[in-house]
């Protein structure tokens, strides 16, 4: 008889439906420019369906979340949030912003407990890798097939896109380790498309992010000195044939992004030093969600008249002036409780190889924000997200669930 109602009541919401959204969700995420495309509510539906199952799932089992400190930062966050957009309600970006911001929060909450549960962790690094690779196929078909000379793909700003695609590389590596041959061969496909793809965008802030990631999973021991010196001989030997190929394109490609490097740095000053004007003089609140781009001009003495309304191109200046020192504290906290959930699951006996991928794939997106603003990106939050559950699966009692993270 129990049997029988678990059976209708699966028929109604099944809990499969979770793994289905929450993958569709980060597998989306890098691709998000293309069903953005094609139509303008397209990419709020799957984190829109994950929302509902998970709400209908945990009240039809009349199951509270899995309790973490990450959900009491979050939730406080989501509060500094709506009390700074509240005061700066006026402000022409506030209403646009919060509404970006509270969708990341609510994403992060929930992907938390359904991969602390039902959705392995596996999975959700798998949806993302591939999501990435999409993105990183689009990436060189622009370059390739429209003549583009830095690659864009499905993001508007190159810089943006070699994030994203760099966020996801150190997670091809627990892919790999697992020895699923299909899984294995095509993971190692994805990774030369992130790796070429982040190539194109001639980002210098996605190569230092790689960089950095690519130390830490050295120093970890997660990655052998041997494979990493096999796979950048084989790169080398791609990128020399692909450069005889298209010397011409290169040669192009490289002098725009010589040109634009220098007028990068000069702007991306001009915006920090505001940023933090903007921080001393509103220290509490800051100027509201979106605030910088509407009061860039008047801190910045209006240093950009062909930008009136840019982003600070940094991550950590960006969230400090718009929601204050409250703000920027607690979204500080959301980072490090990652770090600290990731250490805390190796040490529960989480798989070693995933949890010290993650912690570079956060290591990467932390370097790369401070050359952009990645607030608004999920590769952040995912981490977030994937780290926390990781240390819930390797609690005390659960040592179960932990086997197929």
């Amino acid at each position: 008889m129990t049997a029988l109602v678990a059976a209708r009541r699966d028929l109604l919401i099944p809990e499969r439906s979770l793994r289905v959204f929450a993958c569709a969700t980060v597998a989306l995420a890098p691709v998000e420019g293309y069903l953005l495309a094609a139509h303008g509510q397209l990419a709020k539906l799957a984190p829109a369906l994950l929302a509902l199952a998970w709400l209908a799932i945990r009240v039809r089992d009349r199951q509270w979340p899995k309790p973490h400190p990450v959900h009491a930062l979050l939730a406080l966050f989501a509060v500094v949030v709506l009390v700074s957009a509240g005061v700066h309600v006026a402000e022409p970006f506030a209403l646009e912003y919060t509404q970006r911001w509270l969708p990341f929060l609510l994403v992060t909450a929930i992907l938390v407990d359904v991969a602390s549960r039902e959705v392995p962790v596996r999975a959700l690094l798998v949806s993302a890798v591939a999501g990435a690779a999409v993105a990183g196929t689009g990436a060189l078909y622009s370059l390739v097939a429209e003549g583009e000379s830095r690659a864009s793909g499905p993001l508007d700003d190159p810089n943006d896109l070699a994030h994203v695609l760099v966020a996801a590389l150190p997670l091809v590596l627990p892919i790999v380790a697992a020895r699923r041959r299909p899984v294995s061969a095509l993971a190692l496909l994805a990774g030369a498309v992130l790796v070429a793809g982040a190539a194109a965008t001639f980002s210098r802030g996605g190569g230092l992010a790689l960089g950095a990631a690519v130390l830490w999973l050295v120093a970890r021991r997660a990655l052998s000195p041997r494979v990493l010196a096999a796979a950048v001989g084989v790169l080398a030997v791609l990128a020399l044939g692909g450069a005889a190929v298209a010397q011409q394109e290169l040669d192009k490609a490289l002098r725009e992004k010589s040109f634009i490097a220098s007028t990068n740095v000069d702007t991306r000053e001009l915006r920090w030093q505001a940023a933090a004007r903007i921080l001393t003089d509103n220290p509490v609140f800051g100027v509201g969600p979106g605030g910088f781009r509407a009061e860039y001009p008047a801190f910045s003495h209006n240093a950009e008249v062909d930008e009136q309304s840019p982003v600070a191109h940094n991550m950590y200046l960006e969230v400090a002036a718009e929601l204050g020192v409250p703000g920027f504290l607690l979204f500080a906290c959301l980072i490090g409780t990652a770090v600290v959930a990731s250490e805390r699951a190796l040490r529960r006996g989480a798989d070693r190889t995933q949890m010290i991928a993650v912690q570079a794939s956060l290591l990467a997106t932390a370097v790369a924000s401070t050359f952009l603003s990645e607030q608004y990106y999920l590769p952040l939050w995912l981490m977030i997200a994937v780290a926390c559950a990781a240390e819930l699966r390797t609690g005390s009692g659960s040592a179960g669930p932990a086997r197929d993270q």
